[in-house]
């Protein structure tokens, strides 16, 4: 089974925040994706062993799904004015 993880950004408190309605309990935030990826590697096992999950030996699969909003500039930026 792959468990599923949300993390959205949180512009306010500038953390990406992490939840899974298949990982009971889990909560936790970050301040970058490689930082939370680090803790969701050992929070969902430990987690789901808590929780009474039987897990095989091994990894456990997750797959994570990012929602943020992002911006992207234009205008000058990258505007190409050698046409002389």
């Amino acid at each position: 089974m792959t468990y599923h993880v949300k993390a959205t950004w949180d512009e306010e408190a500038q953390v990406w925040a992490a939840t899974s309605d298949d990982v009971p309990g889990l909560a936790t935030e970050a301040d970058t994706i490689e930082d939370l990826l680090v803790k969701l590697r050992v929070m969902i096992p430990d987690l789901l062993a808590a929780n009474g999950v039987v897990i095989a030996e091994g990894q456990v699969p997750f797959q994570l799904v990012t929602q943020g909003t992002q911006r992207a500039e234009f205008g000058s930026r990258g505007r190409r004015d050698d046409a002389r």
